[in-house]
């Protein structure tokens, strides 16, 4: 999971036992490295890594081969596609690239069932690709600030279903939380609060850097947002400057949004924008950049295209292609800017006419894909104004066709955001995130063809199996045949 392209069973079954070895070269070492300590952790077996036709343990022939080939693949998979080959000696993992190869190992991890004498998986072949390219996951530690270990933990699992981009919503009213070395109170003073009064928290430079590194060694990419003009009374309360009558307004704690906004009078304003977008774009090597641009409710429709007008021109400066929520269709949008659309109606006229353009748009429906919204009036964590979403509702969509008159080709992907107005603990994101983002990532992942609801459940039932290993929280939706 998520479903393949194309599966073809051979009835020979390879076993994970020990004597079994990892052969890798080049450019997929680092990838057999990364298979053996998943094989570890799963199986607690230590797989040796060798080049081909290195020696093998005390110079016998090795029990089974896993095998990882970059560069050979057939073109067609692109960067990301796999081929997985098993017999009963031989076990391969093909790609044009390590990225091809890594989502390779998240489907062998899947594929591993325990037996009695190892660890078994049903041979044949799978050869398989992304049907879009952007398939992202938000992690909102603004209203709630979640420390490097969780974030990490927010990775792993993502790539368990090969999610490729990690969105962290780092700044909002209730929070700052990515140290800007140029306006240093942004974090020290902005970034001490959170909903509900705790004691907030924020990534030093060190820190957000080895977010990053440690998405990168999952081929995931990481897109810092810092959301403007609205969403900013941490920005305004630290800097009054940044206010247009110069007066700091309080911390704030809340959960209602839309009563704050940078001054899009002062020049000060775009100084302030190029320093944060500047020093966020040194520290991040994927090409984007979120500028937020939702729910500036205080703003004229003229100020509002203002502020995100010079906002894009100031990332593209930096060398970054700017992302925004929806809002910033109604201004003017640069070539390379990206839409993301969260509302919950079909038709979105701006966001089609931004299409139109050539503009990609990211689809994040919130009745489909917010991870925040509960799964029935029974749930204890989430809000619910975008509705109940349980498992099939987030299954059940085409990305393609859910908003009217955007050209299915300016579709970038799909991305599941999880807000944390109502969550503090990575158990509660767990939660929140399992089992919808399976169903999510084989929405942005497998082809429209393949998808199948009935199909779908029965093979998320046997994803309780890894979840449960892997001490997930995850909730035991109840349309699914959970195994005991």
């Amino acid at each position: 999971m998520p479903r393949p392209v194309e599966v073809v069973p051979n009835g020979d079954t390879f076993t994970v036992a020990p004597g079994v070895e990892i052969h890798a070269h080049g450019e997929a070492m680092e990838v057999a490295r990364y298979l053996a300590g998943v094989l570890r952790s799963v199986t607690g077996l230590e797989m040796p890594v060798r080049a081909p036709g290195g020696e093998s343990a005390g110079g016998n022939a090795p029990a089974g081969l896993i095998r990882l080939v970059a560069g050979t693949a057939d073109a067609r998979l692109g960067l990301e596609g796999y081929a997985l080959s098993a017999t009963e000696s031989d076990l391969t993992i093909s790609a044009l690239a390590p990225a091809g190869l890594v989502r390779g190992v998240q489907t062998l991890r899947q594929l591993l069932t325990p037996g009695p004498t190892g660890w078994t998986v049903p041979g044949g072949h799978i050869r398989d690709y992304p049907r879009f390219p952007y398939r992202g996951l938000m992690l909102d530690v603004a209203r709630h600030f979640f420390p490097v270990p969780a974030v990490r933990r927010v990775i792993d699992l993502a790539a368990l279903y090969k999610i490729n981009h990690l969105h962290l919503h780092l700044t909002d009213d209730q929070g700052w939380r990515i140290a800007i070395d140029k306006w240093p109170r942004l974090a020290s003073y902005g970034g001490a609060t959170e909903v509900g009064c705790g004691p907030g928290g924020f990534y030093t430079k060190a820190e957000y850097r080895e977010i990053v590194e440690y998405a990168a060694r999952h081929f995931i990419t990481v897109v810092p947002e810092v959301d403007i003009p609205g969403h900013t009374n941490a920005a305004l309360a630290s800097y009054p400057e940044l206010t247009c009558d110069g007066v700091a307004p309080p911390r704030y704690t809340g959960v209602e949004v839309g009563f704050s906004s940078l001054c899009v009078g002062k020049e000060i304003t775009y100084r302030f924008l190029d320093d944060v977008f500047g020093e966020l774009a040194e520290l991040t090597p994927g090409p984007y950049l979120h500028i937020g641009g939702d729910e500036a409710k205080t703003l004229s429709s003229d100020e509002y295209a203002v502020i995100v007008e010079r906002a894009q021109e100031i990332v593209a400066a930096h060398g970054k292609a700017p992302i925004g929520w929806h809002e910033i269709a109604a201004a003017k949008l640069l070539p390379a800017s990206l839409v993301q659309y969260w509302g919950v109606e079909h038709v979105a006229e701006q966001v089609a006419a931004a299409s139109a353009s050539g503009n990609p748009v990211i689809m994040s429906p919130a009745n489909r894909t917010y991870l925040d919204m509960k799964y029935d009036e029974a749930s204890p964590l989430g809000l619910s104004w975008a509705g109940h979403i349980d498992v099939r509702t987030a299954y059940e969509w085409d990305p393609l066709a859910f908003l009217s008159g955007v050209d299915p080709g300016s579709v970038a992907g799909v991305e599941a955001p999880l807000w944390t107005e109502t969550v503090s603990e990575i158990a509660e994101v767990e939660y929140l995130a399992f089992p919808r983002l399976a169903a999510i990532a084989e929405v942005a992942w497998s082809p429209a063809a393949v998808q199948d609801w009935t199909d779908f459940a029965g093979r998320l039932a046997g994803q309780a199996r890894l979840w449960r290993a892997l001490g997930i929280r995850f909730f035991p939706a109840p349309e699914i045949r959970w195994p005991a």
